[in-house]
């Protein structure tokens, strides 16, 4: 059996406390890129509608609005500001743009990591196993879209059925998800009032059309994991490129992230290096691709998630087949 450690044999309480130090210039820098980058192909993108130019410009931006949501999520975990206050507006502002609502996704993700890959508990696991069909439209993103937007609409009219979400936490979600319903009117009134298409140009349009991309990074994280309770087998780690290690905030370092959630994103890097790569242990990784490939496989021939063992991986490239090390750490 392998041996179980605990957080503590991951690192020394010194270093663990050196990497979460928050910083609001580290996060200014991060969001300002991020910003940046969307101001520019927004202003390519509306330049260049109707022309071939507009394509490229399309993708990028789109694709730029989705992973605003990797900055939802860390602000999510306070830990992109060191003024607390600051995770809380662009929380706000980042969940109104991406149609997720900032408390109900807090609460959500929470319940993520407490019962990572745990059917019963985890938030993110409120779904049937997948099939071919239902984790396609999922990656594409009508199914994906449409639980979004009914589940605000479901909210604002008072109903919650979620198990994660505490009753007293009801009136929060409902009241977050009424004024997320006024802003959006407020938007469709003023837009077809002034007869601009900049709402849907530069906002709507991008961001439905191209969540496949952000997609690839939702997916890749604990699915074919075991639903087991360790973190360094129930979460995997996505070997990318810098660009994309960028724009999603560093996220690609799942398990390190999941084993320690309160070290900053721009810290996860070091982290990462801290707790596998100088001891020489590994956690499961894959590509983007790779891992997409893997999963079009496993659901080939009519094959269902429910057609795999719960307690093993059954999503792996070559890398999984070497040995992982000491592999098992408990939920923070």
């Amino acid at each position: 059996m392998d041996e179980v450690f605990g957080r503590k044999d991951m690192i020394s309480p010194a270093r663990l406390k050196e990497l979460s130090l928050k910083s609001d210039v580290s996060g200014f820098i991060q969001l300002g890129s991020h910003f940046g980058a969307l101001a520019i192909t927004g202003t390519a993108l509306w330049f260049s509608w109707g022309t071939g130019w507009m394509v490229p410009a399309f993708i990028a931006h789109g694709m730029l609005i989705n992973f605003l949501y990797a900055g939802q999520h860390e602000m999510s975990h306070s830990t992109v500001f060191k003024t607390k206050g600051l995770n809380e507006f662009f929380g706000r502002l980042f969940g109104f743009v991406l149609i997720y609502p900032r408390d109900f996704d807090q609460i959500q993700h929470f319940a993520h990591h407490r019962y990572t890959q745990d059917w019963e508990g985890d938030g993110e696991l409120g779904r049937e196993r997948y099939s071919m069909l239902s984790y396609l439209l999922w990656v594409l993103g009508p199914t994906y879209w449409y639980t979004r937007i009914r589940r605000v609409i479901r909210f604002s009219l008072g109903i919650v059925s979620e198990h994660y979400i505490p009753t007293d936490q009801h009136p929060k979600v409902i009241r977050e998800a009424r004024w997320h319903l006024a802003g959006y009117a407020l938007i469709a009134v003023l837009s077809v009032a002034t007869g601009s298409w900049i709402a849907v140009k530069l906002w709507l349009l991008p961001m439905l059309v191209m969540k496949p991309v952000h997609q690839l990074q939702n997916t890749i994280e604990h699915l074919g994991l075991p639903h087991v309770d360790q973190i360094t087998e129930n979460t995997r780690t996505t070997r990318t490129n810098a660009l994309m290690r960028w724009m999603c905030w560093n996220m690609q370092f799942h398990t390190a992230h999941h084993a320690f959630p309160g070290v900053p994103f721009h810290r996860l890097p070091d982290l990462h290096r801290t707790i596998f790569v100088e001891k020489g242990r590994k956690p499961h990784s894959m590509t983007y691709l790779g891992f997409q490939l893997a999963v079009i496989k496993a659901f080939w021939n009519g094959r269902t998630e429910a057609d795999y063992p719960d307690d093993k991986i059954w999503i792996m490239d070559d890398t999984d087949l070497e040995p992982v090390g000491p592999r098992a750490t408990k939920r923070v």
